[in-house]
Parts: C-alpha cells; structure tokens; sequence
C-alpha cells in the first residue's frame, strides 16, 4: 500500500501516539516536560524525548520588561505544538504552556471570587494589556483607577492585584479590573475612619477638589464636602478665593451620614460668630458705612464687616427715582452709608435703607419753601388731572388743572401749557409723609395771595359783600371785596338766573355790586355768585310777603320788597 511504503508527516505521527499510547494520550497539543540541552541565538534548544529536538525563543521564558533567567540543564514545561515540522524539529512554545497553566488556575480563582495578580504590559486600543502569570487580559482604560489617569507609566511592569471581571477560555478572552481592588481598599478603610469620627470634631484635611459649590477634603481615606456656605460668614462667591487644591485646611464635622458615608464639614464654625450681640453693635436708626457686594432686582447686598450683610431693597434706595433697577443708583464695591431698619440675629437678616441715611428731600422742601412761597420749575408732564412741575431738590410738585387758571375749565386749562415749559407757581400745601406738594398757578394772578396772606380774607360761607370787577373775561368776572380785599371768581352761569343775565360783556371794570359767597377753591380763595344771592332774595321775600297760593304774584311780592327797601 502506498501508506505503508511511502508514510506521510500525519501517519509517523499516529504511529507515534500509538506507541506512547494511544492518540489521546500523545504529544501534539499537550504540555509536557523537557530539557535545557542548548542556547543558540538566542534560542533555547529543549529535548522533550522526541525524536528531534524543539527551539522556544528565550523572551518566552522572561516576565515582562525582565530578562530571561535559564541555563543548560534547566528543566522547563513546554506545549508541543507540532511534533515535527517541515524542517523535522519538534514546534514547542513555552507560552502556550504557561497560558494553558494559567487558564487552568485563572479559572479555579475567578469562580472562588478571589483576586489575581498580574503585570501592566503594554498599551492597546481602549486600555491597556495584562500578564495574568502567562495569560493575557485586557485591562479597559475606566478600570484602571477610581479617578481618571493621565500617566499610567509608573503602573507598569509592576506586579499587583486584579479582579477578574469576565473571561471566555474558547475565545481566549479575560477582562480584569484594577478599580474594583481599588474600590473595595477603599470601602474597608472608609469604614473603618468613618467609625473613629464624631461630628463636632475638628481634623485637618488636604482640598483634592475644588466645585462651584464647595470643596472635597481628604480626611485621610475619606473625602468630606465643604460647601461653599460653611467657608467662611462673609460673602464668598467662588471656593477658590479662600482655598486652593493642595492646601491643608482645618476643619469641623458638621454633619456625619454613616449610611452612605457622607461628610459635611466647615470652616466657618471655627470662628467667632459675628452676628452675636448684633443688635447691641447695630442699634435700629444708626446710620453706619458699608460695602456693595451684590445687586439684584430687588435691591442690593451691603457688607457692614466681614460676616453680616444686610439688604437695601429697591424701595428703600432713593427718595424721588422709583422703579428704577438698583444697579443705576448704587455700583458693586462702592462704599455707602445706610441707616439700620430691622435686626434679626435668629434669621441673621438685616434690613437697611439707603435713602434714610440722607436728607429727606421732602422735608427739606417744605422747610425752605413754607405755603405761599412763589417757585419757579419745568413742567416734567402732563396727565388728564394736572401738571407734574420739577422742583428745587430733585422733587416734583403737581398743579391741580382746577389751579391753573380762572375762567375756563380744567382741560381748557391744560392745553395752555406743554411739557418742558418753565412756569411759575405758589405752594399750596406740602405733605412730607405722602411726599406730595401742591402747586397753584392761577393764584399768582392778579389779586393772587400774597405770601404769609390769607386767601379768603375772612369772608365766610353764605355771606353777602360787595365786590369790584377787577376784570372781564369770557369765562366769568375776576372781582374783589372791597378795595383790599379777598380776590375771587363769578363764573358765566353765576352772573345770573337768567340766560340773558350770564353775559360777562355786561360789566365793566371797576363796576360794583353784591354777591353772596358761595365756596372756595383749593387755594381757599373765595367763588362769589350772583344767581345764589337773587335765590336766596326770592325766598327771604316769599317768606316775609306772602306764598305761593296767597293769590300775590312774585312780581307783587318783589315790588313790595323793593319799596320797604328804598323807604
């Protein structure tokens, strides 16, 4: 048979294993002993009791970053892998029986749950290569530490623990975790610290972190937060103000949470409190200088010493700009004084007023300008009821329409004037606690009060005088009592009963007669009428002469009248 005459590689093969006994027992894809009989070329020849020899690479034998340790007559364990190749050398490798040794032992300590020890050796797509005593495991870059890593060299070619997260022995995948070693040190001596401290105890830590919100400190093993609230009792707006990573800082256990092994801690509570006794040291009415610190919408911080600050609210920033944004009055670090308006140590709130420290404008108006006092301002506006005039300091006093003018009506009035004009005026009156003053115009004319005088003249309600036309004008006369008098107005519709009569084109200047006093306007002038009088004749005639249904005429009864009043 061509077989037996002429045996192939796979035949010598079989008969081999058929002669060590049996297939399943021979060399091919087994790891056997052998020995050291040669170093060539770097090359180690090995005899495993093969007809020929086998070459392993020596590297194969040497650790990673290590030199091979082996010297003839060493004996060593190797895989065969073919027992004879083309050029009749038996094809051995030292690391396939390092890794099938490897396997065997990886997998009896990965379903113990135990850990592994293994060599970082090399870096790959995603993490880095391990050496788990011949087999090789790949390492994810998220595994390598708790925190990220920059520089992973000083982890290198150095033996230390893992743990064994996933491995498939057919597919020749292990995936180890240094993190997880890492992580469970950690929980064992965060424990352990975490049952010496109390809260309340003061310890000395290093910042490792710095947030917007605060600072994580290294107690030794644990990290603690120390929020940016419990820096320090002044204003602190960025962590990094007072502290910086790197530093070691004394601090206080606020709070302790054994559970999920949270620390708060503080800085703050290590100092005095300055808002003890804060009452005494800022009485309610002081007036005291402070610093700017922040400004809002509804007003602005003010530091008055390090650790208490207290609010001006927008309302209590100026005495005449009203709904303007605090950022146009007051500027962040600008030193101003403010006057204390309520203390509250429990809350530690302060209130304080901006324009309390200052004169009242108001009341510094009213001292200089009494009532009567003649102004002088610019009309700022104009509403449906009156003008808005600009006063001596930064105040506004208002002209009732009704004061702007005699003889025409109030919208007439308003229409005589426009914004920007500057006009002349008298106080009326002054309200410091409503911050409103009253102006008149039409006062200021002719016959108008004089400053210190009385605007009535003591004339009263109800009684008759006699006046003299002062002036004609199509609204009504402008008359006076008598030649010194108190100086009035007759509207159109009082110079009569009838229509006829309420023609002011029918007196003159300087002409007399009666009129009854009526009322008196804002400015306690008088407001005569000549129609209220003839009623009221006509009544006191009826009265006296006769009725209605005496069959007298009114015409009879006011003849009768007329001549016991000549006689």
């Amino acid at each position: 048979m061509a077989t037996t005459a002429f045996p192939t590689r796979d035949d010598f093969a079989k008969l081999l294993n058929e002669t060590l006994g049996g297939e399943d027992e021979g060399f091919e894809g087994r790891v056997v002993k052998g020995k050291v009989t040669g170093i060539e070329n770097d090359m180690a020849v090995i005899d495993v009791g093969l007809k020929s020899e086998g070459r392993v690479a020596l590297r194969e034998f040497a650790a990673p970053g290590q030199k091979a340790d082996l010297k003839i007559g060493d004996e060593v364990e190797v895989y065969v892998d073919r027992v004879e190749n083309h050029q009749g050398e038996a094809m051995l490798s030292r690391d396939r029986a390092r890794r099938e040794a490897a396997w065997d032992k990886l997998e009896k300590q990965h379903e113990a749950g135990e850990r592994v020890e293994g060599v970082i050796f090399g870096r790959v797509k995603g993490g880095f290569t391990v050496d788990l005593g011949g087999a090789v495991a790949f390492l994810p870059g998220s595994q390598v530490d708790i925190r990220p890593v920059r520089d992973v060299g000083p982890l290198m070619d150095i033996p230390q623990p893992f743990q064994i997260l996933k491995m498939d022995r057919r597919r020749g995948n292990i995936v180890v975790s240094r993190r997880a070693i890492l992580e469970e040190t950690r929980a064992e001596q965060r424990s352990g610290l975490i049952q010496s401290l109390t809260e309340g105890q003061v310890v000395d830590g290093v910042v490792k972190n710095i947030t917007d919100y605060g600072a994580f400190v290294d107690l030794g093993g644990i990290d603690g937060l120390l929020h940016v609230t419990d820096i320090s009792y002044k204003r602190v707006g960025h962590p990094s103000e007072v502290i910086n990573i790197g530093d070691t800082v004394r601090v206080q256990i606020i709070r302790i949470n054994r559970e999920t092994q949270r620390i708060s801690l503080g800085m703050k509570q290590l100092e005095s409190d300055p808002w003890e006794g804060a009452s005494a040291k800022y009485p309610v009415g002081g007036v005291f200088r402070g610093r700017v610190t922040n400004i809002t919408e509804y007003g602005a911080f003010v530091e008055l010493e390090a650790g208490i600050e207290g609010l001006v609210h927008v309302s209590e920033m100026s005495w005449t700009k009203k709904n303007v944004h605090p950022g146009k009055i007051v500027s962040t670090s600008q030193e101003v004084d403010v006057a204390i308006l309520e203390v509250d140590e429990d809350k530690r709130r302060i209130s304080l007023g901006l324009k309390q420290a200052q004169e009242n404008p108001w009341a510094a108006f009213a001292e200089k300008h009494p009532v009567g006092t003649e102004v002088e301002g610019e009309v700022k506006n104009a509403t449906e009821f009156g003008l808005f005039v600009g006063l001596e300091g930064d105040v506004d006093g208002m002209v009732h329409m009704s004061d702007i003018a005699w003889g025409v009506s109030g919208e007439e009035a308003l229409n005589l004037h426009h914004k920007g004009e500057t006009v002349r005026a008298v106080v009326l009156d002054v309200d410091v606690e409503k911050e409103r003053i009253s102006l008149g115009m039409k006062q200021l004319e002719r016959g108008g009060v004089a400053v210190g005088g009385s605007a009535s003249g003591g004339v009263k309600k109800n009684e008759v005088v006699t006046v003299t036309v002062l002036e004609v004008r199509d609204g009504g006369l402008e008359v006076q009592v008598g030649e010194d008098g108190a100086t009035g107005f007759i509207k159109r519709t009082d110079l009569g009963r009838d229509r006829d009569e309420q023609r002011p084109e029918r007196f003159q200047a300087g002409q007399k007669f009666d009129a009854m006093v009526i009322g008196f306007d804002r400015s306690k002038k008088p407001n005569f009428s000549i129609k209220a009088l003839q009623i009221a004749e006509e009544k006191q005639a009826v009265q006296q002469y006769g009725s209605s249904d005496s069959g007298a005429s009114l015409g009879d009864i006011l003849g009768e009248a007329l001549k016991q009043k000549q006689s």
